[in-house]
């Protein structure tokens, strides 16, 4: 990275800490690192000489989760089976279609759904008041201890799971394992962490890709413990995995101390239970941010209408993807534990195509463009969803979605170069603020029409993300035809 890019990113403290480091020569760290400061509160006990820095923070993390909402789901599932006497007669129903549904099993799906809502808006309301605190105080106090806080709040949530399934206690315990993970700003914090990390050691050019790369990090560790997930449960049942999300977790947090580098000069005085977080994050969408040639009304304008974007775009995929393995696993579809893993692992696969999509297309396309067709992808994704009744036509859905994660990467980047370099903490506390309403928003609407539309159109709530989409697409296609149109009557005047 260019010394001057740099200089761009990162305030001027930081970067005369970089610059003197970097004379050192130390070489166990590689390049980006040299962007990093070393001082003595910000370096970890071991560097590492991969080039790496919290890909793989946030790639055990996402392995944990992933691995965990499946079975979480389908555990629920059976623990609400057993209360109330399914005896899962829905095997018939996929072998004569002709048989009317089992009221049994709509009950079943019903209360499934309601309980996911319900441990889903308890761990998101908590998170959605913890994450902009941590996210504003990592600016100060530095990103690694949020990483490590979030990683063992999420181990505690496991082994409260643990606690659940060995003494087969009342499923609303598990509602108590997510608030504690939402107390410690649960995997939003990671999230906010690890792109804020990526924002102080990248420069404007390549910051749509490194996003890409993180998210993609996600895509690759989901769709591995997807594939785990359904053969393990199906061989060992539902405990030893989650003996692996709580490892996995704990190897996580271990990491973020031991070798992530800090990438901001941590303030010792820095408080984390303070109101000028918030403020912070109040002040940069109240003025449009700092360091603007534009026009500000403008400028915040673009600020609020690309974070509407965001918020639409994500309350989609995290709300639709809650609805998979219940429309996977009732009637006509009816899948076993193999099949569900394999279809959250095409899910996730979609990660990685849609990074190297992205790649493809940035090189003849313009970020908003790219998003545009990101977008379309899903899209057609979602509306093949609606009507799945086969194994082949909802593998079909995942296959026509390969490129539904090169919005999102686009929408975090032009969020970020939006603001100045002194405001990158505070937009993505605000960011990560954003994604834990998505969480909660996504959780309540879909969880909710899911049961409320079973007896017209079972995959109704698909339909819908897929109507909600055009939205944002339209918002970006506007934004960017004005972007143009500005910068050729800027180029025209000089």
């Amino acid at each position: 990275m260019d010394e001057l890019d740099t200089a761009a990113i990162l305030p001027g403290d930081v970067f005369n800490a970089t610059s003197t480091d970097g004379e050192t020569g130390d070489s166990c760290v590689h390049k980006e690192e040299a962007d990093v400061p070393t001082t003595r509160s910000g370096r970890p006990p071991f560097t590492c000489s991969l080039p790496v820095s919290v890909e793989p923070v946030l790639f055990l993390s996402m392995f944990s989760l992933a691995l965990q909402s499946p079975l979480s789901t389908q555990y629920l599932w059976d623990r609400i089976s057993e209360d109330l006497g399914y005896n899962g007669s829905k095997r018939s129903e996929c072998n004569n279609g002709s048989v009317p549904p089992d009221p049994l099993q709509t009950e079943v799906e019903t209360l499934t759904a309601h309980w996911n809502l319900y441990i889903s808006l308890g761990g998101f309301s908590v998170g959605l008041l913890v994450v902009p605190l941590l996210g504003s105080w990592s600016d100060l106090a530095g990103r690694r201890p949020v990483l490590i806080l979030a990683n063992l709040g999420l181990a505690l949530q496991a082994v409260v799971y643990l606690v659940v399934m060995y003494l087969k206690l009342p499923v609303v315990y598990f509602l108590v394992g997510r608030l504690l993970s939402g107390l410690s700003g649960d995997f939003n914090g990671i999230l906010a962490g690890c792109f804020a990390y990526v924002a102080d050691t990248s420069d404007r050019r390549s910051r749509t890709f490194r996003v890409a790369v993180l998210e993609a990090c996600l895509g690759l560790s989901g769709m591995l413990a997807s594939i785990i997930g359904g053969q393990w449960r199906r061989a060992q049942g539902y405990i030893n995995p989650f003996w692996l999300v709580l490892a996995t977790n704990l190897a996580s947090a271990l990491y973020a101390y031991l070798f992530v580098r800090e990438s901001v000069l941590p303030d010792p005085s820095a408080k984390l239970l303070t109101s000028r977080h918030y403020k912070a994050v109040w002040r940069l969408f109240s003025t449009g941010g700092s360091n603007s040639e534009e026009d500000r009304r403008f400028h915040r304008c673009k600020l609020w209408l690309y974070t509407l974007c965001f918020f639409l775009v994500v309350t989609v995929h995290f709300g639709s993807r809650e609805l998979y393995v219940l429309y996977e696993l009732s009637s006509p579809l009816c899948w076993g534990p193999a099949l569900i893993g394999y279809g959250s692992a095409a899910q996730h696969l979609a990660y990685l195509s849609s990074l190297l999509g992205l790649k493809i297309m940035q090189r003849c396309l313009e970020d908003s463009w790219v998003a545009l067709v990101g977008l379309a992808s899903n899209i057609i994704g979602l509306v093949v969803f609606s009507v799945a009744d086969t194994i082949q036509l909802m593998f079909t859905g995942y296959g026509l979605c390969f490129l539904f994660m090169a919005a999102t990467p686009v929408l975090r980047s032009k969020l970020s170069k939006l603001v100045g370099p002194s405001d990158q903490g505070a937009l993505f506390a605000s960011v990560a603020c954003v994604e834990s309403l998505c969480f909660l928003v996504g959780s309540g609407i879909f969880n909710s029409l899911y049961p409320a539309t079973l007896h017209f159109m079972k995959g109704f709530p698909f339909l819908f993300a897929a109507i909600i989409l055009f939205i944002p697409a339209g918002i970006i296609g506007t934004l960017q035809c004005l972007d143009q149109r500005r910068d050729h009557r800027d180029s025209s005047a000089s």
